[in-house]
Parts: structure tokens; C-alpha cells; sequence
């Protein structure tokens, strides 16, 4: 028997369904489970409570595949969890155009460490922890007989995967190879997408939905889209209307890519300007130079990987929503997001909330946002919570 058996009085969250058992909650390791392979996981006691993939050099020891002790974990185990999850999200597949959409969001669809995108004809696939990686050709399989697709792209090269003691990999995994660009279509927009290079899988598409929304607060305004990737943001607020739109990253590639979408989308060149740069510092020179914007939209990067980071991380999101708050105009609107973990939606209201304060600005959230419906999180597992973001919005008189 390949087992964990817990510490005493260590099952609580187990049971409540909470997927991930830490190292500091286990007494002993039984049978010699190589990486990734399934554990029964035990109580001090001798009851047996869930199956899990076992993964000995992360902190998360054990992400549980079952919390039915009696459930086989095989390929058909995985054949049914992804079916599921696919058939869920079936109505985002309906559409007019190439889709961009989220199939497997990991734990939340009881998958631990699988992610699957769909890309228009492509599936793009990350394997994130041992137990994911361990059984990657079954799940590969899978994934051919559900869903139709011309190939099927690995991007396992994320920096976590080295917390599992697992080398960075990417390339193709079945199929054909991705030409440089895929093009989906979401509502009005249509975007391309670098599934080989990009971030993440290649999109946001965790965005979507916010990405809908700006269109409410865009048209005939001068929008500004900072840390803009390849302009996901700043494509939707003019395609609904933006009188102009300056996008800043650091990525001169990224910022190619935004013009191209821009081009893709028959908007005149004229109506988009894209800086390249450090945020911070364009957006201190640009206070004081006087220069303000309607509309402003921060979408920074992850700034908290670990709990020690998350007061350089709070300090990090102060400052910009600061520079925000100093260039936004009177009854500006302000979209901020984090997609730090860690940062939870109380902590990150108290941020923007001191930036407001120190900035001189009157602000009110008129919307709370979060990541899209197919991004869901298990209610037993609030960490799948990542995204939180507000639409503020300024007083119409300093």
C-alpha cells in the first residue's frame, strides 16, 4: 500500500473537501511512492479518507484527485473529469468565430496542476504539478477523442513547476504545430494569439469578460491601458468607440502584437499609440507633465509569488494606483486589477483605497470584477480566487 498518513487532528480540511495537504501535516510516508503516483491518504486513526498524487519535493505534498477512497485512479478516471469539465463550458464553444476559452481550470475542476485552453483549432496544455505530469499521456489521450482539434500544444514551463521538482518543457504533444500566430474571436474583438511564446498559455482569457465591460466607459474617452500585454483592453475600448488609446508594456514584441490586433480589427493606426517602457516611470513623468486620461486601466503582472513578497507586492499596487488616481480626471474611471494570490479582496480594496486618500481623490467602487465563468472556483478551494480587480470611479469635482 502506497500511503500518507496524517498527523493527529491534521484531516480538518480534508474534510471540507480542501484539495491540498501541506508536508507539516504528515507523519509518515508508506510504500515508496515514486513522484506523482496515487496515495491513499490516512488519519492517525486508520480511516481512510481520499487519493491523492504524491509530489515529495513541493510543500504541497499530496493535491487529491478523489475524496473517495474506493475511486480508481486510471484513464478513465481522467477521461470522465475532463469530460466534465469540457461539457460545462460548451455554450462558450457556440459561438460565431474561433473561440478563445479555458476548458480545465485545475483544482477547480478537479484536476490538480491541469490547465486546458482552447485556441481556435488548438489546444494549449500546461502540466503544473507531478501528479498532472505523471499522468500526462492519458490526459493527452483524452483530450483527442473530446475535442477536435488540429494539434495540441504542451507550454509546461511555468516557474511553479519547479517547485515540484519538474524541468520546464514545451512543444507539441499531438498533432500539428501551431503556426506563430492563432486568431480567436471574442464578441466584437478578434485577436492573435502567440501560443509558443506568449504569456500564460498565450491570452488572458481570464479577462473576458472584463474586457467586455470597458466598452460601458470607453467611448469618445482618451483610455489608458497599462502592463496592456497585446492590447486586450485597449482593442475593446475602441472597437467600442475610444477616442484613443495609448497601451504601455515593457515587451516590445508585445506591443507588435497589440498593433497587429489593432490592424486585424480595421482600427486606424492614428487612434493607438503604444509606449514602451517601465509603467512606473512613464506614468511619474507623465504626472508631471500634467498629461490625464478618462479612462485608465492597470493589469500588472502576478507582484506577490510567496507570502515574504506580498509587502513589496502591497507597496508595488499603492504606487501605481496612486500614479492612476493622479492621472485620471475629474469623473474618471479607473479599472485596477491583481492577480496576486495571495492578495485578497479585502487587502487589495485597503491598497487602492490608501492610494485614493494619498492621491487627493474622492472614489467609489462601482463594480467588483473577478476572473471569467470559465475560470470557476471550487467553493472548497478559495485560493482558485486569483483575479480580483474594481471599477472605480472618481468624483466629478476635486
Amino acid at each position: 500500500m502506497k500511503a500518507i498518513i496524517l498527523k493527529r487532528l491534521r484531516e480538518r480540511s480534508l474534510l471540507r473537501r480542501h484539495p491540498w495537504i501541506f508536508s507539516g501535516a504528515i507523519a509518515s510516508v508508506e510504500g515508496k511512492p515514486k513522484m506523482g503516483e496515487t496515495v491513499d491518504i490516512i488519519t492517525a486513526e486508520g480511516a481512510v479518507l481520499a487519493r491523492g498524487a504524491f509530489s515529495p519535493e513541493s510543500q504541497i505534498t499530496v493535491r487529491v484527485w478523489t475524496f473517495d477512497p474506493g475511486e480508481e485512479i486510471s484513464p478513465e478516471f481522467f477521461h470522465g473529469r475532463l469530460e466534465r469539465a469540457i461539457e460545462s463550458r460548451r455554450a462558450l464553444m457556440s459561438g460565431e468565430g474561433p473561440c478563445g476559452v479555458r476548458l480545465v481550470n485545475a483544482e477547480s475542476d478537479g484536476l490538480p496542476g491541469l490547465v486546458v485552453d482552447r485556441y481556435g483549432d488548438y489546444l494549449v496544455v500546461q502540466f503544473l504539478s507531478a501528479g498532472a505530469d505523471h499522468w500526462k499521456g492519458s490526459i493527452a489521450e483524452a483530450l483527442s477523442r473530446l475535442v477536435p482539434a488540429l494539434g495540441v500544444y504542451e507550454r509546461s514551463d511555468a516557474d511553479v513547476r519547479e517547485k515540484e521538482g519538474l524541468p520546464k518543457i514545451a512543444g507539441v504533444l499531438a498533432g500539428n504545430e501551431p503556426g506563430d500566430l492563432v486568431e480567436i474571436q471574442e464578441g466584437r474583438c478578434r485577436f492573435l494569439v502567440d501560443i509558443k511564446r506568449g504569456h500564460k498559455t498565450g491570452f488572458y482569457l481570464d479577462q473576458r469578460e472584463n474586457r467586455g465591460m470597458i466598452a460601458e466607459f470607453a467611448r469618445e474617452k482618451q483610455v489608458l491601458n497599462c502592463f496592456s500585454y497585446t492590447g486586450g483592453f485597449g482593442v475593446a475600448a475602441l472597437q467600442a468607440g475610444a477616442a484613443r488609446v495609448t497601451n504601455v508594456d515593457s515587451s516590445a514584441n508585445a506591443l507588435e502584437l497589440a498593433r497587429l490586433n489593432a490592424e486585424v480589427n480595421r482600427i486606424d493606426a492614428a487612434r493607438m499609440e503604444n509606449v514602451e517602457g517601465d509603467a512606473f516611470s512613464l506614468l511619474r513623468r507623465w504626472r508631471d507633465e500634467g498629461r490625464t486620461f478618462d479612462t485608465i486601466v492597470l493589469d500588472p503582472p502576478k507582484f506577490a509569488e510567496s507570502q515574504s513578497q506580498l509587502l513589496r507586492a502591497s507597496r508595488g499596487y499603492k504606487d501605481v494606483n496612486l500614479l492612476a488616481f493622479k492621472l485620471l480626471k475629474p469623473g474618471g474611471t479607473l479599472f485596477t486589477f491583481s492577480c496576486s494570490g495571495l492578495m485578497t479582496g479585502e487587502l487589495f480594496q485597503k491598497i487602492v483605497a490608501d492610494a485614493a486618500l494619498d492621491a487627493g481623490r474622492e472614489a467609489q467602487i462601482i463594480r467588483r470584477l473577478t476572473q471569467a465563468s470559465d475560470h470557476p472556483t471550487l467553493l472548497s478551494f478559495p485560493e482558485g480566487t486569483y483575479l480580483k480587480g474594481f471599477i472605480c470611479r472618481t468624483a466629478a469635482n476635486r
